[in-house]
């Protein structure tokens, strides 16, 4: 009988083990790594987890500066750390003390133009020689995502130059520089003169890019953020390095409802025009694209200036997004689903649905082109539509704002 309790309470102290694990590892991603909390304001470390938070001894002199002064402009930072039922440590989080940020909220739809820095190569194909054989010269030499820079130690910025090369040059063996994830190679392609006449590599290229797309925010500097994503090629999937861009007046002329599995879209006329020109893109990252609007103000969609809310300020439940689909700047109704703390990946932290009736009506819910939208909830921005479910369009993801604005 002893031994049937001993094995009993082996068990029991394994499953108990098992549980507390369990949670630890599960609770581990429901906090994350790091907050900002403005100064000024009350000090919440609410993550909706059991667990009590414990500043670190080495971070004690930080916080009573904190609670005892502003942080007069520059960001500080202390470490917590989060305790399941105030014993077992699970996770320790960075605070960063921060100004309070505020931000005009857009939701106006932008053309976005940009040219490539270098020759983006999309793949690579066939060329007929002079004699009707198939030939495939630059096959396993060039990768899909490469950027021709330079053509026999000559660079280049674009198609029309790299033909120019390449003709002349002529029948001699080509030496391609070649910007790949970031470094640079040489690639030496063997040109095949085609049935025309013309000399060719068998290399599918572009060099600039055009779409549709949404302004986030405005800064009452001038700077701009809009997508909260990367503007990528459609064809390599990578993200674009560019050389130069611009973002222009766009209109909206029609709405593809997502069906079927096929996401939905915007479809808007470009005024390449200076006039409809509205600023100029610095910088195309992962979070967004982002600039300065140094074009035509007036024509800048801009709603009140809002507080910006950070992550463990949003509340599952009623939020908007702020769209111009129909033409004017409006607010539509959205549900918050979750919220993700986990930080693995950066674009999909907040999970929504779209509840407003005039916008299902409108668009099914989201739509490319809508990535950008800014989302609000309770007076504060939070953050911007970034990506929809191919099989479910009135259900998407958003990004928090602090990673657009602290990129």
């Amino acid at each position: 009988m002893k031994k049937y309790y001993n094995w009993i309470k082996q068990i029991t102290y394994l499953g108990f083990v098992l549980v507390v694990a369990f949670a630890i590892s599960s609770f581990y991603c429901e906090i994350p790594n790091q907050i900002y909390i403005p100064s000024g304001t009350d000090i919440s470390y609410d993550f909706n987890v059991p667990v009590k938070v414990v500043l670190k001894k080495d971070s004690m002199e930080v916080f009573d500066h904190f609670i005892k002064h502003t942080t007069g402009g520059r960001e500080a930072s202390y470490t917590v750390t989060c305790k399941l039922f105030g014993i077992l440590p699970v996770k320790d989080v960075e605070v960063m003390l921060v100004e309070e940020d505020h931000v005009y909220a857009s939701g106006m739809p932008i053309g976005i133009y940009a040219k490539t820095d270098g020759v983006l190569i999309i793949d690579t194909g066939m060329v007929l020689d002079e004699t009707g054989r198939e030939q495939r010269p630059a096959e396993n030499l060039v990768k899909s995502g490469d950027y021709i820079v330079s053509v026999n130690g000559e660079e280049i910025s674009g198609k029309e130059e790299l033909v120019d090369k390449i003709h002349q040059f002529g029948e001699e063996k080509e030496i391609l520089g070649i910007r790949r994830n970031r470094e640079y190679i040489e690639v030496a392609v063997e040109p095949v003169k085609s049935f025309q006449g013309n000399y060719m590599l068998g290399i599918w290229v572009r060099d600039d890019l055009a779409g549709v797309g949404t302004l986030t925010y405005c800064e009452e500097n001038g700077g701009f953020g809009a997508l909260g994503h990367a503007v990528s090629d459609g064809d390599t999937g990578a993200l674009m390095e560019m050389a130069e861009g611009w973002i222009y007046v766009t209109d909206i002329v029609g709405i593809k409802k997502g069906q079927g599995g096929v996401p939905g879209e915007l479809s808007g006329i470009i005024n390449y025009s200076k006039e409809q020109c509205l600023g100029t893109i610095l910088d195309n990252t992962p979070l967004g694209i982002y600039g300065v609007l140094d074009g035509n103000m007036g024509k800048v969609y801009k709603t009140d200036l809002y507080d910006v809310a950070y992550k463990q300020e949003i509340q599952l439940g009623k939020a908007s997004i702020i769209s111009s689909v129909s033409g004017e700047s409006c607010l539509y109704d959205i549900e918050i689903e979750s919220v993700d703390y986990s930080g693995k990946e950066a674009n999909k932290g907040i999970l929504f649905r779209v509840t407003d009736p005039d916008l299902l009506e409108k668009t099914g819910g989201i739509v490319q082109g809508m990535s950008g939208s800014p989302m609000v909830q309770n007076g504060k921005i939070i953050g911007a539509v970034t990506h929809v479910f191919v099989q479910d369009s009135t259900k998407g993801y958003g990004i928090f704002i602090e990673k657009m604005l602290r990129q």
